[in-house]
């Protein structure tokens, strides 16, 4: 078992706020995405109010940014959740619902087995990754690295 788990932030300005009807399509899908990440092989934690979404919870200044965040044991199940079936038909669709952002949106980083971030540590990760790019501490699926333990056991052989 390994002792690192994969954390990843994103976040979006949404074109309107959450109860605006151009964030319909958006929000009516949530709960079921939410539900798929939850039943998802390798699928450790999310970042939640008591909602049950995390789109209450203030990341910033700018009321229209919505972050999400969690945890995943590894890379690939991670990267399957996000790029196959339900997941990958609502990113599709994404332009409709979230504007650009300045800098990335999307940060990846390995994290001690059992610990759960928090949102200033995943602020602090995006902030790495825009100010040095990918990474072994901040990095994006492009161009990622693997677990501290792995990359030790390179140099070593």
């Amino acid at each position: 078992m390994s002792h690192w788990q994969l954390a990843q932030l994103n976040i979006g300005r949404a074109i309107a706020p959450l109860d605006n009807p151009l964030m319909a399509g958006f929000t009516e899908q949530l709960d079921a995405i939410n539900q798929l990440a939850e039943q998802s092989p390798g699928f450790i934690w999310r970042l939640q109010s008591d909602s049950g979404n995390a789109t209450d919870i203030s990341y910033d200044a700018d009321p229209l940014i919505i972050a999400n965040m969690s945890v995943w044991a590894s890379l690939e199940d991670l990267q399957r959740y996000v790029y196959t079936g339900e997941h990958l038909a609502l990113l599709k669709q994404r332009k409709a619902w979230f504007g650009n952002i300045d800098g990335p949106a999307l940060v990846l980083w390995w994290i001690p087995a059992g610990h759960i971030p928090t949102l200033l540590e995943a602020k602090a990760a995006l902030e790495l990754l825009r100010l040095n790019g990918s990474t072994q501490h901040a990095f994006t699926f492009a161009k990622s690295f693997p677990t501290y333990e792995t990359q030790q056991l390179h140099t070593v052989i």
